[in-house]
Order: structure tokens, then C-alpha cells, then sequence
């Protein structure tokens, strides 16, 4: 697919009366601008030059969170100095742990998180500073905050009560401790450690866009994560992986999967989790979650839900010649965790914030505002008709 800049989908042939280049629906294939934080390669991704498969088989999350905001790798001394800031900025204000209680159990936790983001704003002593150290001393709260308000949508929603993040657990050892309220065992960790890496960021995807566009008005940081909140909640991004999982609580067993598949492909459903707008060949980040979602099944004494989505992944291929991408096999993997469904795009979120803020401040370094431009193909040459003469 060729790649077009933005600035010439719109353009039209001087003089020849020839029709402006259409413009692709989606703006696939446009190049909106650069960045040097993360990269799609044929089938690999990279974050800061570093490939996916390299940073989920040896990283910790942290490193990765500073790998997308700093450029580099920390050494010891920087990634010690790093976990200390991070630690000590789990808590949350006790009023939106109260607004976490009272938000109607009806709504969608994505409803509750976007609120609850924006209410941070209004306790955070730099949400007014602009400069670019205050932005990363609000990166840093926000990285942290984001998790604990996870955690305790979860315990509220199950009508327990919220657990305090623990001061000396690492980010993944936290998440889950908030969550389940007991400390996690290490096949756990390190699951909740690789899906927190793999989904850190992912170029301009669309949340990712959202919040570059808000900054780019000088609106503050808080503002732009809400912005990316709010385009991540959609089925389409955030939330495929929750719709797989109710397709596969809904066929139930794997005898039923071939029919299920069948009179779905002929009815012309799509199947959540297959297919991707960039990767043709396959996504590198659902390897991963496929082995994650076999050891924990296996952990856990159910292989059902694994067993099913290589099923299916088998009958795409063959029918429709798709691979999944990383919601397919996060959707399994979450469910035997014991996450919740409607928890799904929250944990996206928890881990996709790094990349969000590190787009922020990229954005900010070097603004210019992102207004790009519409081709209009609605009527021409109308006139004002008075309303007592009007059809």
C-alpha cells in the first residue's frame, strides 16, 4: 500500500478539472507525522528501536515505561530512582476512591475510569505547569494512579472493598494484588508483567491520536488521557478483546465452535480479534498472549477457553486466510486470571497510559497544532429560500 502525507490526500490538480485524490476511509496508509517512539515494521513492532519480542521475554514493565518517555534503557541507579517515584505515587485522593463507590454499577468501568482521570486533575499540584518537568511528574502520578483506580473499580464492582496499593510491590505484583486483595504467585506476575509491555504502545493508533490532537491545543495532560479514554473505550480498540470473550462464553464448548464459526462467516458477522489495519501477517504481540493464555489455563485447571481459541484461530485461517490479533488470546488470558470482562479494556488501559504520556510529551516538545483538513462533497451553489417559500 503506497503511503500518502496528509497534506496531499486533499490536493487537487491545478487547472486540469481532474476530480482531488480520494481521501482513504479511516485515513488508512496516511502519514500524519513523526515520531520517534514506536514503529510498525512489516510484522514487527518496536518501541525505541527496541523489538516487542526483546522487550517481553526480558523486560520489566517499569524499564519499558521508561524506555517511551526517556529514550533509553534505565541503568540501575535510574530505574532504582524511577520504581521509588512510581511507588510512592499509588495512592489515590479519597475522593474519587468515593467517586469509584458511588458511580452507578450499571455503567461501563471505561465510564468510571474516564471521570475518575479527570477528577485526578483537580488534587495534582502541576496540573497548571506546562513545563516539561512538571509534565513528566504528572506521568508518573498518572502511570501510577491508573492502576490503583483499576483495582478498586474491581473490588467495588464485586462489592468488596478496595485494597491499598502495597509501597513495595512492583507495578504487575501491585495491579494484581489490587485486585484479587492476596499476593499474586509468579506465573501471574509475569503474565500481567508481558500483556502490560505488549500493549505500553503501539504507534498512532487511534486513543494515541486522540491525545496528541487534544495537546496539541495546549490543553493539559489530564485532558489529553481523558481524550485517549474515551477513543479506547470503542469496540473497535479498546474493547474487542471483551467482545471475543463473550463469543466464547456464548458458544460454550468446543464442539460447537464449527457451527458457531460457520453460520457466522455465512452471515457475514465479523469475528472480534481477527484481522489487523497494519499487520497482514500477523500480529507479533499475539504469540505471546497465546502461550500466556495456554500456561495460565493450565495453571488454573481449565483449558477450555484456550483449547476453543486455537479452534477458531485454526478456522480463520483456513476460511478466511485472518490471523488474530493481541485481543484474541488477551481475552482467554484475562478470563483465567479471574478479570472480570468489563475489566478487559481497563487493563488495556492501565498499560497503554505509558504510551499515552509518552506521545504527550513528545507532542509537547515540538507542538504544532493538528487541524488537518476535509474534503467536502456535500451540495454547492445553494441559495436562502424564505421559509413561506420553501417546498
Amino acid at each position: 500500500m503506497s503511503v500518502e502525507k496528509l497534506d496531499k490526500t486533499t490536493e487537487a490538480s491545478a487547472g486540469n478539472g481532474k476530480k482531488a485524490p480520494k481521501n482513504p476511509a479511516g485515513l488508512e496508509g496516511v502519514v500524519a507525522l513523526e515520531s520517534s517512539i514506536s514503529s510498525i515494521i512489516g510484522t514487527q513492532l518496536t518501541y525505541r528501536g527496541y523489538t516487542i519480542d526483546d522487550l517481553a521475554s526480558n523486560a520489566q514493565y517499569e524499564e519499558v515505561i521508561y524506555l517511551l518517555w526517556f529514550g533509553k534503557l534505565p541503568n540501575r541507579a535510574e530505574l532504582d530512582d524511577f520504581n521509588a517515584k512510581l511507588r510512592a505515587s499509588f495512592e489515590i485522593p479519597q475522593p474519587v476512591i468515593d467517586l469509584i463507590k458511588t458511580a452507578p454499577k450499571e455503567v461501563h468501568p471505561m465510564d468510571v475510569i474516564r471521570t475518575a482521570v479527570s477528577m485526578l486533575a483537580f488534587y495534582d499540584p502541576d496540573t497548571k505547569d506546562m513545563s516539561y518537568d512538571a509534565n513528566v511528574r504528572k506521568s508518573i502520578r498518572l502511570v501510577a494512579q491508573i492502576a490503583t483506580i483499576v483495582g478498586a473499580i474491581g473490588r467495588v464492582r464485586e462489592g468488596s472493598e478496595p485494597v491499598a496499593p502495597h509501597p513495595e510491590m512492583d507495578m504487575a505484583s501491585n495491579f494484581a494484588y489490587m485486585l484479587s486483595g492476596h499476593d499474586p504467585d509468579d506465573v501471574t506476575i509475569k503474565a500481567i508483567n508481558v500483556a502490560l509491555i505488549l500493549h505500553a504502545d503501539h504507534e498512532l493508533n487511534a486513543s494515541t491520536f486522540s491525545a496528541r490532537g487534544t495537546v496539541s491545543t495546549l490543553s493539559d495532560v489530564h485532558s489529553g488521557v481523558v481524550s485517549a479514554i474515551g477513543t479506547l473505550k470503542g469496540p473497535l480498540h479498546g474493547g474487542a478483546n471483551e467482545a471475543v470473550m463473550r463469543m466464547l462464553l456464548k458458544i460454550g464448548t468446543i464442539d460447537k465452535i464449527d457451527e458457531f464459526i460457520e453460520n457466522a462467516l455465512a452471515n457475514k458477522e465479523k469475528i472480534m480479534g481477527f484481522g489487523h489495519r497494519v499487520y497482514k501477517e500477523g500480529d507479533p504481540r499475539a504469540k505471546f498472549l497465546r502461550g500466556m493464555s495456554e500456561a495460565i489455563g493450565k495453571l488454573k485447571g481449565e483449558t477450555r477457553w484456550y483449547e476453543m481459541s486455537v479452534r477458531i484461530e485454526k478456522m480463520m485461517a483456513e476460511e478466511k486466510k485472518l490471523l488474530p490479533n493481541v485481543d484474541f488470546f488477551s481475552a482467554s488470558l484475562y478470563y483465567s486470571l479471574g478479570i472480570p470482562i468489563e475489566l478487559f479494556t481497563p487493563v488495556f488501559t492501565v498499560s497503554r497510559m505509558s504510551g499515552w504520556l509518552a506521545h504527550i510529551m513528545e507532542q509537547l516538545q515540538d507542538n504544532r497544532l493538528i487541524r488537518p483538513r476535509a474534503e467536502y462533497v456535500g451540495p454547492v451553489d445553494q441559495h436562502y429560500v424564505p421559509i413561506d417559500q420553501r417546498p
